[in-house]
């Protein structure tokens, strides 16, 4: 088959796939000798991206939607996860963590969780057209995530803060590109740019998705790391005994 249309797209993803696999492995590597958690993350990633390796070919082979549907949103979390290792190893995350409270706690990891299930109802819309789930779960979305940034926002924290904007700029990008996405599958209005624009605009809303989900990772991951206590601190004198 000519390199051209679908059969271009397939063998591109093919190949980005076969890169993200030792990609991964030496990930893993880099965190083994760390030991603890980061060397358990290491671990995970490399069996979720076999896993994911297996489902996108078997998806090529039995051509079912079911499988679709597992390895759309598995890529997200995948993704997701990577990001969230390169938080914690990142020199932001050292800095100290922001006091929140267990409501703003809350609220974050609730946040996280339904941008997650939203990627989730949007694989359902694609492939079983469950457009009921995605537009309740937009909803939700765009109602808790303005709340979690603006509790997050005053903190004033090198990684929250920041995050905190971007997801607010990314909301209103996925929202025209939700409602572009609307028009271009399900009525006949006109879309400048015919077939070009009706492709377009779905890649861009799932790619929008992804980095809505990597803040909110990252919200989620930096007021976990708030609700650390405090290493003590032992003086020498503490420590020795002496009274003063």
């Amino acid at each position: 088959s000519e390199m051209v249309g679908g059969v271009f797209y397939e063998h591109s993803h093919r190949l980005l796939g076969a890169l993200v696999g030792p990609c991964t492995l030496g990930l893993a590597a880099a965190l083994w000798p760390r030991g603890g958690r980061l060397r358990a993350l290491g671990i995970v990633a490399v069996v979720t991206v076999v896993t994911q390796g297996a489902i996108g070919g078997l998806r090529v082979v039995l051509l079912t939607d079911a499988l679709a549907m597992v390895h759309g949103p598995l890529a997200q979390a995948f993704f997701a996860l990577v990001v969230g290792i390169a938080l914690v190893t990142s020199a932001r995350m050292a800095r100290p963590a922001p006091g929140v409270d267990g409501a703003t706690r809350g609220l974050t990891l609730a946040s996280a969780v339904l941008v997650y299930l939203q990627i989730v109802f949007g694989a359902l819309l694609t492939h079983a057209g469950r457009i009921d789930l995605h537009l309740a779960g937009a909803v939700a979305v765009f109602v808790l995530a303005p709340v979690v940034t603006a509790r997050l926002r005053r903190t004033g924290d090198a990684v929250a803060a920041p995050a905190s904007r971007l997801l607010l700029v990314l909301l209103g990008v996925q929202l025209a590109l939700g409602a572009g996405s609307y028009l271009a599958r399900f009525s006949g209005v006109w879309i400048p740019g015919g077939q070009l624009t009706m492709l377009a605009l779905p890649v861009a809303h799932r790619l929008t998705g992804g980095l809505i989900l990597a803040a909110a990772v990252v919200l989620a991951v930096r007021v976990l790391a708030s609700a650390r206590p405090a290493p003590s601190v032992v003086t020498a004198r503490g420590a020795l005994g002496v009274a003063r």
